[in-house]
C-alpha cells in the first residue's frame, strides 16, 4: 500500500504530469503519421533521456506508448491506411463506416473503446505484476508455438463464406514471412539471388501494400471523398459512445485477452487485433455485417491494442524481455535511466512498477480525450475529394515504406504486394488471412525449431499444448457448426436456390493458378535444403497448394460477366505501375524534390485545385519531409535536384 501511494504522489507532481503530456502529444503525433508507429517515435525520445530523473523520463516513454495505438486510429478510419500494425484490423470495418458517412461514430466508438481498454490493461497489469513471474516463465516454446497457430486459426472467422480461400491467403501469408533465412539452419531460401530479400520482407512494406494502396487506388479511381454521403459526417459521435457501452461485455473480454496475449513475448502488436477482430466475429450471430462497417470491428480491436500495450510491460519489466516491439525500445530507454529491469521490479523498485502502471492508465485518458477533442476537425478529411488528398497519402505511403530498408527494394516489393492486394480485394478473398500469415510465420518457424530441439517430438503431449489444440478445433468447429444450423433453419425453397458448390469466377482462376505457381517455385527451391530448413515453407507450401486444389475441385464454374471486374482491375494494376514510376523518381530527381514536384502538378493538372492551393500543399510537404528528415536522421535518395533544393532551404 505504501508503495501505490508513493506512486500516485509522484503520478501527481508537476513535472511528472508535463512531460507525461509531452509524451502523449508526441504519441499521438506519431501515431497519426502512417507507418511509423512507437518503435520510431520511442526511437525519437531516446537521445533526451541522458541525465533524466527516472520517474519522470518512464512518464515520458509512457505517455507515448499508450497513446500511439490511440492515435493510428484516424487514418485506420479516416483513410483506409493503417496507422501502424496494431491498427490494421480497425480498417476492416472502421474505414467502410466513414465511407458511410459515420466517421463520427467509428472515431468515438475507437476512442472510447482504447481509454476503457487502456485503463482495463493497467489495472490488469497492477494485479498481475507480481503473480505473473510464473505464469510467463510456464510458458515454454511449444506452447508458444500452439499459441501462434491459435492466432492462424481466426482465418475461419475472417475468410467470409469460403474457408479454403482464408487457408490459401494464410498459406501464401505463411510462405512470403519464411523468405530469408531460416532460423534453425541460418541457410537462405526462396531470395532469387536479390540481395533485398536475404533480410525478408519488413511488416510495414507488406501492410501498406496489402491494404493501403489498393484502398488508395479505389477512391482516387471513384475521384469522390471518402464519405459518400456528401458533406455530412454523420451525427453519431454520442452513438458511438453507446455502442461501446451496449457492448461492454466485448470490450471486457477483448481488454483482458489483449493484457494476456501482450505479456507473451513475440505474440503482441499486429496479432493481437486480428485474433480478437475473429473473436468478435466468431461470438456473433450475424457476421454478415462485418467488412462492411460492423461498429463491433471497431471495437474489439481497439479495446485490445492498448490493453496490449500494458500486457507487453509484463514480461519487460520482470525478465528484460520485451513483449512487443515497442517494449524493446522501451526497455532501452529503462537501461539509459539506469533502471534494470527484473525482481527488483517487484521487489525494493515496487513503487517505480506502480509509476509506470498507473502513468499508462493516465496516458490512455488523456490521449483518448484529446482525440475526441481533435476528432471533428479531423473527421473534416472525408469531406474533401480525395484527388485533392491522394498526392499527400501517397507521399506518406511512400515515406513510411522507405523506412523499412531505405532501398529501392521497398518499392518494388510494395508494388508487388499492392498487385497481389488488388487481386485478392477484387475476388473478395481474405487479404487479413495474409497478413495473419505473414505476420507470425518468424515467431512459428523458430518455436516449432526449439520445440523440437528441448522436447524432441514429444513436445504435442504436453498439457499446454493438448489444451491450446482444442482451443484451436473449437475456433474452427464451432463456426462451421454454426453455419450448419442456419443453413438447416432456412426455408427450403431458400436452401434449394443456393448452389451445393460455391462458384469460382475467372478472377479467381487466376489467383489460384498465381498461387500455385508461386508454390511449385518455392518447393524447387526448398526441396534441397536440409531438413530443418526446408520443414515449415513445406507447411506453407502444402497449406497454400492444399486449399488452392480444393477451391478448384469443390467449386462449381460459373460463366464470366461482362469485363467490367477485368477492366476496373487493369486500371487499378495502371495505377500501381505509375506509382511505381514516381518512386523510381525518387532515386532520380531525389525523394523530396519529386514528391514536391509530383504533388504540385498531381493537384493543379489532375484535381484541378488553383495554383495557390497546389503550392500551398507542396509546400506544407516540404516542410513535413524536410523537418521530420533532420528529427530522425533520415537520409533520402539525393538525385539530382535535392542537393540544391535543401542548399536553397538552408539559406
Amino acid at each position: 500500500m505504501n508503495e501505490l501511494l508513493a506512486a500516485l504522489g509522484q503520478i501527481l507532481t508537476v513535472v511528472h504530469l508535463s512531460y507525461l503530456v509531452l509524451g502523449v502529444v508526441i504519441g499521438l503525433i506519431i501515431g497519426i503519421i502512417p507507418g511509423l508507429g512507437g518503435i520510431a517515435g520511442m526511437s525519437l525520445l531516446l537521445p533526451f533521456l541522458y541525465g533524466m530523473e527516472p520517474s519522470v523520463g518512464l512518464g515520458m516513454l509512457m505517455g507515448l506508448v499508450a497513446v500511439v495505438p490511440t492515435g493510428d486510429t484516424f487514418t485506420s478510419v479516416l483513410m483506409g491506411i493503417p496507422g501502424s500494425s496494431a491498427s490494421q484490423a480497425t480498417v476492416m470495418d472502421g474505414f467502410p463506416l466513414a465511407k458511410q458517412g459515420q466517421a463520427a461514430r467509428a472515431l468515438s466508438a475507437a476512442f472510447t473503446s482504447s481509454l476503457i481498454g487502456g485503463v482495463a490493461g493497467a489495472i490488469i497489469l497492477s494485479g498481475f505484476i507480481i503473480v505473473a513471474r510464473p505464469l510467463v516463465l510456464s510458458f515454454s516454446s511449444a506452447e508458444l508455438f500452439m499459441l501462434t497457430l491459435l492466432g492462424l486459426s481466426v482465418v475461419a472467422a475472417l475468410s467470409g463464406g469460403s474457408l479454403f480461400k482464408g487457408l490459401a491467403a494464410c498459406g501464401v501469408g505463411l510462405l512470403v514471412g519464411t523468405i530469408g533465412a531460416a532460423p534453425a539452419t541460418g541457410e537462405f531460401r526462396m531470395t532469387l539471388g536479390i540481395d533485398y530479400l536475404y533480410d525478408g520482407i519488413p511488416l510495414v512494406v507488406v501492410g501498406l501494400g496489402i491494404f493501403a494502396l489498393p484502398e488508395i487506388i479505389e477512391l482516387l479511381i471513384r475521384n469522390k471523398s471518402i464519405s459518400g454521403k456528401g458533406n455530412s459526417l454523420g451525427s453519431g459521435w454520442g452513438q458511438g459512445v453507446r455502442d461501446v457501452f451496449r457492448n461492454l461485455p466485448l470490450v471486457g473480454k477483448c481488454s483482458v485477452f489483449g493484457s494476456l496475449v501482450g505479456a507473451i513475448p513475440g505474440l503482441a502488436g499486429s496479432v493481437v487485433d486480428w485474433m480478437t477482430y475473429g473473436f468478435a466475429m466468431q461470438s456473433s450471430k450475424d457476421k454478415s455485417s462485418f467488412g462492411k462497417g460492423d461498429i463491433r470491428g471497431v471495437i474489439a480491436p481497439e479495446s485490445a491494442n492498448n490493453a496490449c500495450a500494458s500486457g507487453s510491460m509484463i514480461p519487460t519489466l520482470l525478465f528484460g524481455v520485451p513483449g512487443s516491439g515497442t517494449a524493446a525500445v522501451f526497455l532501452g530507454g529503462m537501461l539509459l535511466l539506469g533502471i534494470q529491469p527484473g525482481i527488483s521490479m517487484v521487489g525494493s523498485n515496487l513503487s517505480l512498477t506502480y509509476t509506470i502502471v498507473w502513468s499508462l492508465a493516465l496516458a490512455n485518458i488523456l490521449g483518448a480525450l484529446l482525440c475526441l477533442g481533435l476528432a471533428s476537425p479531423v473527421a473534416m478529411l472525408t469531406r474533401i475529394p480525395f484527388s485533392r488528398m491522394a498526392p499527400v497519402l501517397l507521399t506518406l505511403i511512400l515515406f513510411a515504406a522507405y523506412q523499412a530498408t531505405q532501398s529501392l527494394g521497398d518499392f518494388v516489393v510494395l508494388a508487388v504486394i499492392a498487385t497481389l492486394g488488388i487481386l485478392l480485394k477484387s475476388a473478395n478473398w481474405s487479404r487479413p488471412a495474409f497478413l495473419i500469415g505473414f505476420v507470425l510465420a518468424a515467431g512459428a518457424e523458430n518455436y516449432f525449431f526449439q520445440s523440437i530441439q528441448f522436447y524432441g517430438y514429444g513436445w504435442m503431449q504436453r498439457p499446454g499444448v493438448l489444451i491450446i489444440a482444442g482451443l484451436i478445433l473449437l475456433s474452427i468447429i464451432v463456426p462451421l457448426i454454426r453455419k450448419r444450423l442456419a443453413a438447416r433453419s432456412q426455408p427450403q425453397e431458400d436452401s434449394q436456390e443456393q448452389p451445393a458448390r460455391a462458384p469460382l469466377n475467372r478472377l479467381d482462376g487466376a489467383i489460384i493458378a498465381l498461387l500455385l505457381v508461386v508454390c511449385a517455385l518455392a518447393l524447387f527451391d526448398v526441396w534441397g535444403r536440409s531438413e530443418l530448413t526446408r520443414a515449415f515453407p513445406l507447411f506453407a507450401i502444402l497449406l497454400t497448394a492444399g486449399s488452392a486444389l480444393a477451391l478448384v475441385f469443390g467449386s462449381r464454374r460459373r460463366a464470366a460477366e461482362p469485363g467490367t471486374g477485368s477492366q476496373r482491375v487493369g486500371r487499378e494494376l495502371l495505377y500501381i505501375s505509375l506509382f511505381l514510376g514516381v518512386a523510381l523518381l525518387y532515386f532520380t530527381l531525389g525523394f523530396i524534390s519529386t514528391s514536391v514536384i509530383f504533388t504540385l502538378l498531381f493537384l493543379r493538372l489532375f484535381a484541378g485545385s488553383r495554383w495557390r492551393l497546389s503550392g500551398t500543399v507542396a509546400a506544407g510537404q516540404l516542410l513535413f519531409l524536410v523537418g521530420i528528415g533532420k528529427a530522425m536522421s533520415i537520409d533520402y535518395p539525393a538525385g539530382l535536384l535535392d542537393p540544391y533544393l535543401l542548399s536553397l532551404i538552408n539559406l
